[in-house]
């Protein structure tokens, strides 16, 4: 970054923030957060290779990047770990987010029923 980048000292909070939107840029870790917030408890990879149908493999890389960003945290118990949001901010962030994708879907009237059959993010409050 340029030396004369706002902020000077705040730098690292912006790359923070930075990470953050890149933990969510691609769609399945936008699928997996979506699952955790529904679910609001913790959950085993193995229900989420469930749901997603996501490669195991492909999968952890995905959890890993969420995890290094402090998106999500996980607690192994004997063979099995669970995953869950790591702040509840994360369900408000996904449900912003969903609020955009509606605003924008219902800009597109084609593509209205698509939004309709989305599972759900989290419990309404």
């Amino acid at each position: 970054m340029p030396t004369n980048f706002p902020g000077g000292d705040e730098r690292p909070l912006y790359e923070i923030k930075a990470n953050l939107f890149k933990a969510l840029a691609h769609p399945a870790r936008i699928r997996v957060l979506e699952i955790l917030s529904a679910n609001d408890r913790p959950t085993p990879v193995s229900e989420i290779l469930t749901a997603t149908e996501i490669e195991p493999t492909l999968l952890s890389q995905h959890l890993a990047v969420l995890k290094r960003h402090h998106v999500v945290s996980a607690e192994r118990t004997r063979n099995t770990v669970h995953y869950e949001l790591a702040h509840p901010s994360i369900r408000d962030l996904l449900v912003s987010a969903r609020g955009f994708l509606a605003d924008t879907l219902r800009a597109r009237h084609e593509q209205l029923s698509a939004f309709d059959s989305l599972p759900p993010v989290g419990n309404p409050q």
